[in-house]
């Protein structure tokens, strides 16, 4: 049987200024699961997210792995848990892409040959090879999302969670991104719009409006049901049409 790798327990988080962004929010993710979190803008996705790392701290309770997340624990849970920001500009920041990607492992490992060799084999494994002595700001949008992503992986986190991970990216490069998260069995949590990536990659949805999960299911259980989602102003994904026709055609 897999493991529980995340565990929500009637998580609330409330804004300074008062603005209750999560209520009693409660799911969990095997280990090896792919879960994508969907609903319109201020649905609270972000935050939630957030919360996974310690980045915020609401009221109930998180669990990496079995182990709650509080502040003495945020390194070993940091290290468990990788977190892609939806811009890029909040995670990378160093004069050269290899540097931005290897900046997090300075704090883990103490030998640079190991930390340069991690650094080539995760640009490598992305195809981000020839990017690696340029700086950041000369990177499209789409290339500044991949080399986030390699700020993360390099760190070998055992849970990746990706907010918005396709806004605002060119077709080859969302492409890219979703053969990437078809192909990999780490466990995986994606807030995003993009219900055809839903559709593609998730193995199971929840779907948020105004801080609470309204609904949660298999994938066809929720992108499935039009009413429930042009509720809460989203839309059925056209590759579930195209999936449906193309059974009753074969």
């Amino acid at each position: 049987m897999k493991r529980v790798a995340l565990e929500v327990n009637h998580l609330s988080y409330t804004f300074p200024d008062g603005t209750l962004a999560l209520r009693d929010i409660s799911f969990s993710v095997k280990e090896g699961e792919k879960l994508m979190i969907i609903g319109p803008n201020g649905a609270g996705k972000s935050t939630l997210l957030l919360n996974f790392n310690g980045l915020l701290s609401g009221k109930g309770e998180v669990k990496i792995y079995g182990e709650p997340v509080t502040k003495k624990k945020l390194k070993k849970i940091r290290s468990q848990v990788g977190l892609v920001f939806q811009n890029p500009e909040d995670q990378l920041f160093m004069p050269k892409v290899m540097d931005d990607v290897a900046f997090g492992l300075f704090d883990r490992v103490a030998n640079r040959e190991e930390i340069e060799s991690k650094v080539k084999k995760v640009l490598r494994d992305l195809g981000l090879e020839s990017l690696a002595e340029k700086s950041p700001h000369q990177l499209s949008l789409g290339e500044k999302k991949k080399v986030s992503l390699a700020t993360v992986l390099v760190l070998e986190p055992e849970i990746l969670i990706l907010d918005e991970p396709t806004s605002g990216i060119d077709p080859s490069c969302r492409r890219w991104l979703i053969n990437y998260l078809e192909k990999t069995d780490r466990t995986t949590v994606v807030a995003t719009h993009d219900l055809d990536l839903a559709w593609e990659v998730g193995q199971r949805m929840i779907i948020m409006d105004k801080g609470e999960i309204l609904a949660q299911g298999t994938k066809e259980e929720i992108l499935g049901n039009k009413d429930l989602l042009e509720q809460h102003g989203l839309e059925v994904p056209l590759l579930y049409f195209l999936e449906k026709f193309n059974a009753r055609s074969g």
